[in-house]
């Protein structure tokens, strides 16, 4: 059982950044992101494979988020740039055996971490 804990949310305005941090990950899982919004499924957001030579985002935020690896800190990191309201909600990470794609539906992961509010504002 793989223990993850997240970090770095928080409040934003519109335009702005903000760093997320999974920590406790295993170096050879991939690491995938999820958020959900009230009332709304829990959807996939980016994740990289264990190697780290395969990342994988979602339309909705590709071109502004990135996610990586930080083996130094043991860590997987999504950076959130040019936030927008609709970016707000809980996010979650979740680790899994995939060496060689990220999966992107959360029931191909089974550890997950405790979640981190996102709040962007207008």
């Amino acid at each position: 059982q793989v223990q993850l804990v997240e970090s770095g949310g928080g409040l934003a305005q519109a335009g702005d950044s903000l760093r997320l941090s999974c920590g406790r990950t295993d170096r050879t899982y991939t690491v995938g992101w999820f958020r959900q919004a009230p009332g709304k499924e829990r959807e996939f957001v980016a994740g990289i494979t264990g190697s780290g030579g395969n990342t994988y985002y979602a339309d909705s935020v590709k071109g502004r988020f990135t996610v990586s690896r930080d083996y130094a800190k043991n860590t997987v990191d999504l950076q959130m740039n040019s936030l927008k309201p609709e970016d707000t909600a809980v996010y979650y990470c979740a680790a899994q055996w995939s060496p060689y794609r990220v999966p992107t539906t959360k029931d191909e992961y089974h550890n997950w971490g405790q979640g981190t509010q996102v709040t962007v504002s207008s």
